[in-house]
């Protein structure tokens, strides 16, 4: 049987790094045909850097404040990525808007991850906002990126129900559990891998 071409991915992240340390151990542990090329950074400081280095993952840092101005920083973050030619960008928690050129160069072949059931709660603290509204159901959803702020079409999405006694921390913890499952799971599909 032949065997099939690796996907090569790059992941995008300004923060913690989660999503990104799931998504590399479950390629590693279920022996995908992925590979990471990078993970690519606009702070220097976030945790996700320590969690590539662990992995063994190669880091591109950009720090932002680094650059004159926002222009300069997506013109550099464009090159960057067509240096890696991924096959699909993932975006877990890069907390800066793409510029329309990068959206139209990977158009279809980047994916974001946001904790709420799109249309819902779009933009930041989704969380917070979906528990202070008091609804009774919550989520996931990964998407396609587009040129709108979490407006690309949907992928996958999945209900996390809100109990009585849940926190906004309690919440957030359940919301981040359904995120590391099925973000990867979202991955594969795009790729066609089973």
């Amino acid at each position: 049987m032949k065997r099939r071409r690796e996907s090569k991915i790059v992941v995008l992240a300004s923060g913690n790094g989660s999503n990104f340390e799931a998504i590399v151990k479950h390629i590693k542990e279920r022996k995908l045909p992925i590979k990471v090329m990078a993970l690519v950074t606009d702070n220097p400081d976030a945790y996700a850097i320590r969690r590539a280095r662990k992995l063994g993952i190669p880091v591109k840092i950009l720090p932002f404040k680094s650059f004159k101005n926002r222009d300069e920083f997506n013109r550099r973050l464009l090159d960057t990525l067509r240096s890696l030619n991924p096959d699909l960008i993932v975006l877990a928690g890069f907390m800066k808007i793409l510029p329309p050129q990068i959206v139209r160069t990977f158009f279809k072949k980047i994916v974001n991850i946001h904790p709420s059931l799109l249309p819902a709660f779009p933009g930041l603290h989704a969380i917070q906002k979906a528990y202070e509204y008091g609804v009774k159901v919550t989520g996931v959803t990964v998407h396609f990126v587009d040129e709108g702020v979490d407006t690309g079409p949907i992928i996958m999405q999945e209900c996390v129900k809100i109990d009585e006694n849940d926190t906004v921390e309690s919440l957030e913890e359940k919301i981040h559990r359904v995120e590391h499952r099925i973000y990867i799971e979202a991955i594969k599909r795009v790729l066609s891998i089973d």
